[in-house]
C-alpha cells in the first residue's frame, strides 16, 4: 500500500461565491468564473444582478467609480433570456455615432456574464434593456448601476 507522507495536501477549491481568475493569453481579456447567480426576486433584481456580473465578469474591461461627464459611446442592448437564464438573444437597441466597437464589446460583456439566473418565475417577456456607459479607455458600466 503506498504511503501518502510527502506528498503535498490536495488543493483547496475556491470559495464558492467569489471570482476566480483563469489564465489567460497575454493581451486578452482576462476570464473570470463567477458563482452561481441567485434566482431573482423580480426584474428589478434581475437587472441588478447581471449589471453586477457583468462587471465581475469583465475586471479591467469595466469601471466602478462615477462616469465622467463626457462618455466615448452609450450602447443600449435588449437582453432575451431562456428560463434558465442562459442568453437566448441580444439585440442591439442603440448603436453609438462614433466608437461603434463599443457595442462588441457590451455583447461580450454579457456573454461572458451569463447565466443571470433562472426567470422561469417572472412575467414574460423574458428579456430586458441595459445600457452600457462607455469611458475614454473604453471600459464600461452598466447604467443599472450608476442610478444608486
Amino acid at each position: 500500500m503506498p504511503s501518502d507522507k510527502g506528498a503535498p495536501p490536495p488543493p483547496k477549491p475556491p470559495q464558492v461565491g467569489a471570482p476566480t481568475a483563469e489564465p489567460s493569453r497575454p493581451g486578452a481579456p482576462r476570464v473570470v468564473k463567477l458563482a452561481p447567480p441567485d434566482t431573482p426576486r423580480n426584474w428589478a433584481h434581475a437587472r441588478e444582478q447581471a449589471a453586477r456580473r457583468m462587471v465581475a465578469a469583465s475586471p479591467g474591461l469595466s469601471y466602478s467609480d462615477a462616469s465622467p461627464p463626457m462618455l466615448l459611446a452609450i450602447p443600449v442592448l435588449t437582453i432575451e433570456l431562456n428560463a434558465d437564464g442562459s442568453v437566448r438573444d441580444i439585440d442591439v437597441m442603440r448603436y453609438p455615432s462614433q466608437a461603434r466597437d463599443t457595442v462588441q464589446l457590451a455583447i461580450q460583456a454579457v456573454r461572458r456574464a451569463a447565466p443571470f439566473g433562472n426567470v422561469s418565475r417572472l412575467p414574460r417577456p423574458w428579456k430586458f434593456n441595459e445600457t452600457f456607459l462607455f469611458n475614454e479607455q473604453r471600459q464600461f458600466k452598466p447604467m443599472t448601476l450608476d442610478r444608486r
